[in-house]
């Protein structure tokens, strides 16, 4: 993952409700009513927000019947973690590694 993408996702996630969102769904697959009953948003704001963690990536749907069911997508939230974690880990690859020493 570059620091780009990571940046991308990290901007998602910024939005205190998309997080919300994101926690809810840690308990498992709800539909969108489920989630609209615990903001005090519209409909088409959920809508909104729904739409972004579906582009990119951290929240799968599908259809049932006429309802549209949604789950978080671990291996995004994952990918994200372990980036964040090689940034504060030092590594081999980290940034600091490239840096010429003695350069200030």
């Amino acid at each position: 993952m570059t620091y780009n993408e990571t940046a991308s996702l990290l901007k998602i996630i910024a939005d205190p409700s998309r997080l919300e969102i994101l926690d809810l769904l840690s308990c498992g697959e709800l539909c969108g009513c489920d989630l609209l009953e615990h903001f005090d948003f519209s409909q088409p704001t959920l809508s909104h927000h729904m739409k972004m963690l579906v582009n990119s990536n951290f929240v799968s749907k599908r259809k049932a019947g006429n309802k549209v069911m949604y789950q978080i997508n671990h291996s995004t939230m994952n990918n994200l973690s372990n980036h964040l974690q090689l940034i504060n880990t030092e590594n081999d690859n980290c940034a600091c590694r490239t840096m010429k020493k003695g350069v200030c």
